[in-house]
């Protein structure tokens, strides 16, 4: 049994790792998430009036890109996956507030 390390080993290995990130670098990602939920309760509590839900829909927007693009990886997949899902989301969204506007959701 040779415990040397043969030179493919070495190239499969540094193939493999290549465009991965540190557990610090999602670490910090998480973090970010978790303040951006400290404002969202945050702000439950706070009284802005008006502003509440536009405040809410925008940091809600920024965790879900956040999430989308980092722990689910699409800012480094081939651009035809962020084409597909940015298209199915965009889609979907379309699809659900034509459904509201026909039960006359936007009017009350």
């Amino acid at each position: 049994m040779s415990t040397a390390i043969e030179p493919h080993e070495v190239e499969h290995a540094a193939a493999h790792t290549e465009g991965h990130h540190s557990d610090l670098y999602y670490v910090k990602i998480a973090l970010a998430l978790a303040g951006i939920t400290g404002l969202e309760v945050a702000l439950t509590y706070a009284h802005v009036g008006p502003l509440f839900l536009p405040a809410l829909l925008v940091l809600m927007a920024i965790k879900f890109v956040m999430v989308v693009l980092f722990f689910m990886h699409l800012r480094f997949d081939h651009k035809l996956f962020s084409f597909l899902f940015w298209s199915g989301l965009v889609l979907a969204v379309g699809v659900y507030a034509a459904a509201l506007a026909t039960m006359h959701f936007f009017l009350s």
